[in-house]
């Protein structure tokens, strides 16, 4: 995160939470997600520049992004009960769900002060914000409900999960923009969903080959590669399908870890989420390449399909 974003949340964070402990703790959440060089703000910022936006207020929509992704981020992590190395983990639970509340309230009462009424003053209109965080929301549950069976539910639910919040991000920086057409708007929020599949599918690939509790075998998910491994190890590696109906624990199936990952490496799941990863970077490019070139542009597809 740029400097100034940085200054801003701490600036609204002091406003709205004066109590020191919980202030401090906020603060420190904060800057973990600072080291981990997170681009949400980057997103909301560049998509303003390359549709051609100069709101003075950008730098204030794009730190709020921040603030509402490292609210959702926790929650994720709370309910997938890994990532102990972070600090929201890592502190009693008490504390983190102040801190989510803290983030969310401070979200929301800011997002107030873009819808003043005022002509001169942009706006964020909150019903939209939160149309798409509810979408967000939907696919979370899709994700931890089990009810993932097949590729059309995977792509689905990444598109609700993580297309909506990429598009969040963008419309945090191209609502601030007056006069934009429809059919611009219909691109940029097509683009949102197919970033939101490339990373996605990015993030599940690299997960099923962590030798770590992360590992999302171990949680019992279905994700892209995954879905392809359990369509023929009731022939290849019988015991993946039997730990996923309930016929292995979990204890005896981590005996067979290694054996399980030389499965994941052979089984060519990877090279399949890859190709398909790969159509939707495709299809993005195509539509990046309707938007003028400028250094924002640059910005936007570092930040995104890098």
């Amino acid at each position: 995160m740029e400097k100034e974003i940085i200054e801003e949340i701490y600036r609204v964070v002091d406003e709205y939470f004066t109590e020191p402990e919980l202030n401090k703790l906020i603060k420190v959440f904060v800057e973990e997600k600072n080291v981990e060089r997170s681009t949400w703000s980057s997103i909301t910022r560049s998509v303003h520049g390359m549709l051609g936006g100069d709101s003075p207020a950008i730098h204030r929509a794009a730190a709020l992004t921040e603030v509402v992704m490292l609210a959702l981020d926790m929650i994720d992590d709370l309910q997938d009960q890994d990532n102990w190395s972070k600090p929201w983990m890592s502190c009693p639970q008490a504390y983190t769900l102040n801190g989510i509340l803290g983030f969310l309230i401070t979200f929301m009462g800011e997002l107030s002060t873009f819808n003043t009424g005022d002509s001169s003053q942009p706006a964020l209109p909150a019903k939209e914000i939160s149309r798409l965080l509810a979408r967000a929301v939907h696919g979370q549950q899709l994700d931890i409900n089990g009810s993932i069976q097949t590729e059309q539910d995977y792509i689905l639910m990444v598109q609700q999960k993580s297309g909506s919040l990429i598009q969040l991000a963008c419309y945090m920086g191209y609502a601030l923009i007056e006069h934009l057409d429809q059919e611009q708007i219909d691109r940029l929020n097509e683009l949102s969903y197919c970033i939101g599949i490339i990373a996605q599918i990015g993030n599940d690939v690299n997960d099923l080959q962590r030798y770590d509790v992360k590992n999302d075998l171990l949680q019992k998910k279905r994700t892209l590669p995954i879905l392809f491994l359990l369509e023929d190890s009731p022939k290849e590696f019988p015991i993946l399908t039997e730990y996923y109906e309930g016929r292995v624990s979990k204890e005896d199936f981590l005996l067979k870890k290694l054996d399980c990952l030389a499965y994941v490496k052979a089984s060519g799941c990877l090279e399949y989420s890859q190709i398909i990863q790969a159509l939707y970077k495709e299809r993005a490019e195509k539509l990046l390449e309707t938007i003028p070139d400028s250094l924002w542009k640059d910005q936007f597809v570092a930040v995104t399909i890098g």
